[in-house]
């Protein structure tokens, strides 16, 4: 690279909503600083690039990638591969890439159940049972598809990952605070954070962020915000409401809370926390007030989906990683 090159800019858009790549164009004017200081060589979702474009590039050439979303199936598994070594940066970036997110929540089922669900159903219009095929020929040539994979990976069960930057997506400010970071480390006048550090976050927990009133209070059951109107001076889960902030690092300013709304777990676990949903029944039992077995079983059974609830951005990333029937 010569001495006033630029050095370069990625972004890729795996098993994930799109959503990060909105919360980027989210940070308003900082973009432009984006484009002031990196040669943008690869985001398929706002210019146009082919990975044989990617895949002509020398290795290591791409200084930054902000990889989001999941490892779904063989083509995001191939680009995560090919894009790490091409970067000399690799950042796991928002809660799929992070610990597989929402989208690892498919690991609940096998991936026929899966295909049988989205092509055999009753709601699916599909009365010649077709499926799709990895290879399909057509007059123009051989069409090939990217296959599903059994399960649902993070990002660094595939491949070697420099950063973590959790979020669902990440917020603004800490997009702006990482990228401006960077900008400074390569001008010399800054120091990256140790490789595997977890970025724009904080060492603490949701709850340390919250303004709500925390009175160690205890519970008869648990409440569903779609169906209670929490007051907004006391602590979420002391009135009910399954909210994950005791097991969820600090970043985001409890925006959730601070709007009334239970933290979901999005930037995943808190320090010293090895498992998030571990975490979360553990907190769950400290608030249930009984000691009967028979109504901590009927309170319990208030929980919907306790997995959806304990680990809905991070089951591949767990200690559980998926339900006993999946294969690795």
């Amino acid at each position: 690279m010569s001495a006033d090159a630029k050095p370069k800019f990625a972004m890729y858009w795996a098993a994930a909503c799109g959503g990060c790549e909105i919360a980027v164009l989210n940070t308003h004017e900082t973009i432009l600083d984006v484009d002031a200081n990196f040669d943008v060589v690869f985001w398929p979702v706002a210019m146009d690039a082919k990975y044989k474009d990617v895949d002509a590039m020398p290795d290591k050439s791409i200084t930054l990638t902000l990889f989001n979303g999941a490892i779904r199936n063989s083509e995001n598994e191939h680009i995560a591969k090919l894009l790490r070594q091409k970067s000399q940066i690799l950042v796991a970036f928002g809660s799929c890439a992070y610990q597989g997110g929402i989208p690892g929540l498919g690991n609940l089922a096998t991936k026929e159940e899966i295909l049988e669900t989205a092509f055999s159903t009753l709601s699916t219009d599909n009365h010649n049972g077709v499926r799709p095929q990895p290879n399909y020929h057509v007059p123009e040539g051989e069409l090939h598809i990217p296959q599903m994979h059994e399960t649902v990976k993070s990002l660094d069960q595939v491949v070697a990952v420099d950063y973590y930057m959790p979020g669902c997506p990440p917020e603004s400010a800490q997009i702006n605070t990482v990228v401006g970071l960077v900008i400074q480390a390569l001008k010399g006048q800054a120091a990256l954070p140790p490789a595997g550090a977890i970025i724009g976050v904080t060492n603490s927990t949701v709850c340390d962020e919250c303004t709500r009133t925390r009175q160690e209070r205890t519970i008869g059951e648990f409440r569903r915000i779609a169906t209670y109107q929490p007051n907004t001076n006391d602590c979420l889960l002391e009135q009910g409401v399954l909210c994950c902030g005791i097991a969820t690092r600090g970043g985001c300013n409890a925006r959730c809370p601070s709007a009334n709304m239970p933290c979901i777990g999005c930037y995943g676990p808190a320090p010293d926390v090895v498992d998030q949903g571990a975490r979360m029944l553990s907190a769950v039992a400290s608030v249930i007030d009984s000691k009967n077995p028979q109504e901590i079983d009927k309170i319990v059974n208030g929980i919907v989906d306790p997995v959806g609830t304990f680990y809905r951005f991070g089951l591949p990333g767990s200690l559980l990683r998926a339900s006993r029937r999946r294969h690795a």
